[in-house]
């Protein structure tokens, strides 16, 4: 499940990329879908990140458990 989730977070970002450079060219023909990927991008990648600090605070109170 972690994998996939990274997977799509890397497709996210690579299509909010391309889109970024067709806006830089001039190719691209509504600026909209630029800024809406842009944002799906920058959401996934929080998402994930505080998916992730959530997993290591997770782990490190279990470290702290007494045995």
């Amino acid at each position: 499940m972690l994998a996939s989730t990274f997977d799509k977070l890397q497709s996210t970002q690579n299509a909010a990329d391309t889109l970024g450079a067709q806006a830089a060219t001039g190719d691209l023909k509504d600026v909209h879908d630029y800024i809406i990927a842009r944002t799906e991008a920058s959401l996934a990648t929080e998402m994930v990140v505080t998916f992730k600090n959530k997993a290591v605070e997770a782990f490190n109170e279990i470290m702290r458990m007494p045995v």
